[in-house]
């Protein structure tokens, strides 16, 4: 038994794909700005907005990719490509964010000079490009999840670009170039735990666990308390890609369940119970239906 949904909403790519132009422009004028005022909080910001653009093209050709129907090969697409890109995406910025925090280190008991005026400039150019981001992105947030994705990482931006400006009038006013190395920490104090994060949930998906939000006990419960249900073996939840749970299981039915011709009701019951009794609704879900006395063939052919 399965339901099968495989259309996503690719309405929104214009507004998503703006936004990647903006980010992208931004990304490369920060890294211009780091070269030129030698500033580690503006190289880490443009790093940060790097995976932001990375992550923007991944909401853009998941949209894309999604549209593609299934084949032989690929039964279920290329959904699963979002989830490797992610995951390279997190590697690629922790390896970032722990050399700037050790470079941030020394960098507090050996400064280095910090270009200031320009720094506010190139700050500035960040939070405007962040800003347009957001105003393009804004009526769209909750659209879809790759959409709100998109909104909080460019907010996140916006906020590095604050903290670079912030860096840049201090060591300007003051001369005390350790406030980008401050700075630098901040960002990556912020940065690191959620990169963190999106590496453990990645991991998660391609080792096949089961999804967060979803309580295999309880839904084998769930199952079990069905009518003509007498048990449930081999449950397995596993997720394909964001929003895609799967969930296959053995389920055992009283004998007279299949003579009583009640066999398609326990199936009707089953759709509805793992599609609308939890909080991630499994559309894609697979039953083996078994009368109790199979379980007896099955024993035979484990020995």
């Amino acid at each position: 038994m399965g339901n099968h949904h495989h259309g996503h909403d690719s309405t929104h790519r214009g507004p998503l794909a703006a936004a990647l132009a903006i980010t992208v422009a931004v990304f490369v004028l920060q890294v211009i700005g780091a070269a030129l005022t030698g500033s580690l909080a503006l190289l880490f910001d443009s790093a940060h907005v790097f995976t932001d653009a990375a992550g923007l093209c991944l909401a853009l050709a998941a949209a894309t990719l999604a549209l593609r129907p299934a084949t032989a090969r690929r039964t279920w697409g290329f959904r699963r490509a979002e989830v490797v890109a992610a995951m390279a995406q997190a590697g690629l910025l922790l390896a970032v964010g722990l050399y700037v925090l050790i470079e941030g280190v020394r960098r507090l008991i050996e400064p280095t000079p910090v270009a200031g005026p320009e720094l506010i400039v190139f700050g500035v150019i960040g939070l405007a490009g962040n800003i347009a981001a957001l105003a393009v992105l804004a009526r769209h947030r909750s659209a879809n999840f790759n959409l709100r994705a998109a909104f909080l990482e460019v907010l996140n931006d916006a906020l590095g670009s604050v903290a670079v400006i912030i860096a840049a009038v201090v060591i300007t006013l003051t001369g005390w170039v350790r406030a980008d190395a401050v700075v630098a920490l901040l960002i990556g104090a912020l940065i690191v735990p959620r990169t963190l994060r999106l590496l453990r949930q990645t991991v998660s998906v391609l080792l096949e666990s089961t999804p967060a939000g979803i309580d295999p006990d309880a839904v084998r419960s769930h199952i079990s308390n069905l009518a003509f249900v007498t048990d449930v073996h081999d449950l397995h939840i596993t997720q394909i890609a964001t929003g895609l749970p799967v969930l296959t299981a053995h389920v055992v039915v009283e004998d007279e369940c299949y003579t009583s011709g009640n066999a398609h009701k326990v199936l009707d019951q089953l759709q509805v119970c793992v599609g609308q009794h939890f909080d991630l609704s499994i559309e894609h879900s697979t039953f083996q239906i078994e009368p109790a006395s199979h379980r007896l063939h099955e024993e035979g052919l484990a020995h």
